[in-house]
């Protein structure tokens, strides 16, 4: 009963909240990737997304990037850095769990990321997730494979893009040719690079989506929701 919003994608949900006078900030790594696809699934409707992130150690909190700071410091004092606020070293190294495991294999993270993708795009539509954890500040990335009911190409993709708010493309074309997260570190936008078809299915398309969790990936989006809320 709860409406899950990100304005960009289903700002209709808002008028939802009277049932429970609560309205949810979607998961950081969820916002991102749906404000991507809102445009392709309007053109060609979304069937299957696998999606692996690179998670920035800001999204769980101060500690976890003074872990990283400190634990970076040790390995170049010749010290053994300790895990506290993760489960094994995150200084040059990548951890492939976020949050707690669950009974089938999945962490919650990638739960969340599975179950709100559904929630916001549609039911129907199948995700399979791998959540990973870097020793990165600020700053999610995803590397996001999609499987389409209908034809779409690149080209069309970036068309899309291009004239939708909330997204940057940033492609071969261009002097970045991608875009890192160090890069989009104080952004509003959601950024996509590396953008291609896959020809493993029928209409596919893969890209890379980065964007800074701090803001639209929590604070901007909850700003964004009050703005659309006070008009309503």
């Amino acid at each position: 009963d709860v409406p899950l919003v990100v304005p960009e994608v289903n700002p209709e949900a808002i008028a939802d909240y009277k049932k429970k006078n609560i309205i949810a900030n979607p998961n950081c790594s969820t916002i991102q990737m749906v404000v991507a696809l809102k445009p392709l699934h309007d053109k060609a409707k979304v069937k299957r997304i696998v999606v692996s992130t690179y998670q920035a150690v800001s999204g769980a909190g101060k500690a976890a990037m003074d872990e990283l700071f400190n634990q970076t410091r040790h390995v170049y004092m010749n010290q053994t850095p300790k895990p506290e606020e993760f489960q094994k070293q995150i200084a040059f190294n990548a951890i492939p769990q976020i949050d707690v495991f669950m009974d089938d294999g999945m962490t919650k993270e990638e739960w969340k990321m599975v179950v709100e993708t559904k929630k916001i795009l549609g039911s129907s539509i199948k995700v399979c997730a791998s959540c990973v954890r870097i020793p990165v500040f600020v700053g999610h990335s995803e590397m996001v494979n999609v499987e389409f009911e209908n034809e779409i190409s690149a080209k069309e993709a970036k068309h899309l893009w291009r004239h939708f708010d909330g997204v940057t493309v940033v492609d071969l074309d261009s002097e970045a040719e991608y875009v890192t997260p160090l890069e989009v570190q104080g952004e509003d936008n959601v950024f996509v690079s590396r953008i291609r078809e896959d020809s493993s299915v029928d209409y596919g398309l893969n890209f890379w989506c980065v964007g800074d969790n701090l803001r639209k990936g929590a604070a901007l989006n909850a700003v964004q929701i009050a703005e659309h809320f006070i008009k309503l």
